[in-house]
């Protein structure tokens, strides 16, 4: 995310909270920003999933940042995907490619598109206050090379739709982008090493 979070607010014609601490880079666990309730909104990324230590004893919760299409109506993204979608400002979003242990992260964009929306979900919690996680579908063909599911790119005129409609009709929009796309491989390591 290169934008403000006013410039965020203008296009998404939404009321800006006040700026938090959301990174350029987000990473799960961490905070970004959402559009929900017709504000510019930071929450964490990713929905806590409770664990537990071969003794019972709780453990740090892992974030789910990411929900499946085929997965939405099951148990633990129905109530979020039936009554709370919201939209992910991105300016583009990356996924690990290579060998193992040798992953570089490959970047992906909309060449017309300085910031775009990908389909969310969000719930509050007690571990983290509110969360998202990211809706996924299947990759299109400038992903499938490197993925094989990608975020669901909501086109502008879907926004609206995705917020608002029913179940069904809001689903129908999480498929592969249609659309061109900047691809761009980097040799960045897709895991940063302790020095």
């Amino acid at each position: 995310m290169t934008k403000s979070v006013a410039e965020v607010a203008a296009l998404f014609r939404a009321v800006a909270d006040p700026p938090g601490n959301a990174g350029s880079t987000v990473y799960p666990g961490y905070p970004g920003y959402v559009i929900a309730e017709g504000r510019v909104r930071q929450m964490t990324w990713g929905f806590p999933l409770a664990l537990r230590g071969k003794n019972g004893q709780p453990l740090k919760p892992k974030p789910v940042n990411n929900a499946r299409t085929d997965k939405l109506d099951g148990g633990f993204w129905r109530p979020s995907f039936y009554a709370r979608r919201c939209l992910i400002p991105v300016t583009g979003f990356c996924e690990a490619e290579g060998d193992k242990g040798a992953k570089t992260r490959t970047w992906f964009s909309l060449p017309h598109e300085e910031l775009f929306a990908v389909a969310g979900i969000w719930r509050d919690t007690a571990e983290w206050g509110p969360a998202y996680s990211m809706v996924m579908t299947e990759a299109c063909e400038h992903v499938a090379g490197v993925h094989d599911r990608m975020p669901a790119i909501l086109p502008p005129d879907d926004w609206a739709e995705w917020l608002d409609s029913s179940p069904d009709a809001a689903g129908l929009l999480c498929r592969p982008y249609e659309s061109e796309m900047a691809v761009e491989r980097t040799q960045e390591p897709w895991v940063r090493r302790a020095s």
